[in-house]
């Protein structure tokens, strides 16, 4: 028979209430601030297309769904150490939460942030399907598949914005799908939510210096043939960090993971 603090764990509440109570009491603000109002990227990207920059720690990444069908898959690696990249898993598991919105973090493999969510208009973003390959996209086209091609996947896509930064096939995770959410039924089975409206809008706020690579193709479920996706407006500028940080103490989970980055920073690494 279990014990009472054993039942506990059965639940997601449960066990996220249980892993909690082990953290204790942390350090504090982050300091460190970008100089603002500089224009560091503005870009369209349409669709079967792919981009790829640095960003420099502070910036704000803005995406734009111009036409209300954009999917956009995006990477993020570390651009200092860039075998720190985008753990969607961890993202989800950390934060006990599979829908990703305002106030989420993009958390690495080595449990740091990465970018923070800090505006989100659109209609859900995917953290569970990753992305189109070669084979899938020429199935559900009906017909060739490739980087060059009419209906090219996000993987190959991907691979192209990451061999601008010297980055190659090993150095690419699943990613997040942003403008098309997922909803998972009762029964385990994913379901595309309809897409968002015209002008929806997510922002994201660099937390380190951090490579974005991103490609705009049609969500995996969606059943529609081809890669013709809506056109994505990107513009990135420099901005004030708040002090406080709204975000930064939203949950334990959250408070720790900017402590990790504190960490790595006051040990060097940017």
């Amino acid at each position: 028979m279990l014990e009472e603090h054993e039942r506990g764990t059965n639940t997601l509440a449960g066990a996220r209430d249980h892993a909690r109570g082990q953290a204790g009491e942390h350090g504090g603000p982050s300091t460190d601030a970008a100089v603002p109002g500089r224009v560091v990227w503005t870009d369209f990207v349409g669709p079967g297309d792919y981009a790829a920059v640095r960003l420099p720690r502070g910036a704000v990444l803005r995406l734009t769904d111009l036409e209300g069908d954009a999917c956009v898959q995006l990477l993020v690696h570390n651009a200092r150490q860039p075998a720190e990249r985008l753990n969607v898993a961890d993202t989800v598991k950390v934060q006990w939460q599979a829908y990703p919105g305002a106030g989420s973090l993009l958390l690495s493999d080595m449990g740091r942030v990465l970018m923070t969510v800090v505006e989100d208009t659109s209609a859900g973003h995917d953290a569970l399907c990753g992305c189109t390959n070669r084979s899938t996209e020429a199935a559900r086209s009906g017909g060739e598949s490739g980087p060059w091609s009419a209906h090219p996947g996000a993987r190959d896509l991907l691979l192209l914005g990451l061999a601008k930064h010297g980055l190659t096939r090993r150095d690419l995770p699943p990613c997040l799908d942003l403008f098309r959410g997922v909803r998972v039924a009762d029964d385990g089975s994913l379901h595309l939510r309809p897409p968002g409206a015209p002008g929806a809008t997510v922002a994201l706020r660099a937390e380190v210096d951090v490579i974005v690579t991103l490609a705009v193709v049609r969500h995996p479920l969606d059943p529609r043939p081809g890669s013709s996706a809506g056109d994505v407006h990107i513009r990135a500028v420099t901005a004030p960090r708040p002090d406080p940080d709204p975000f930064r103490d939203t949950t334990p989970e959250r408070r720790r993971a900017f402590e990790n980055s504190d960490e790595s920073r006051a040990g060097g690494l940017r």
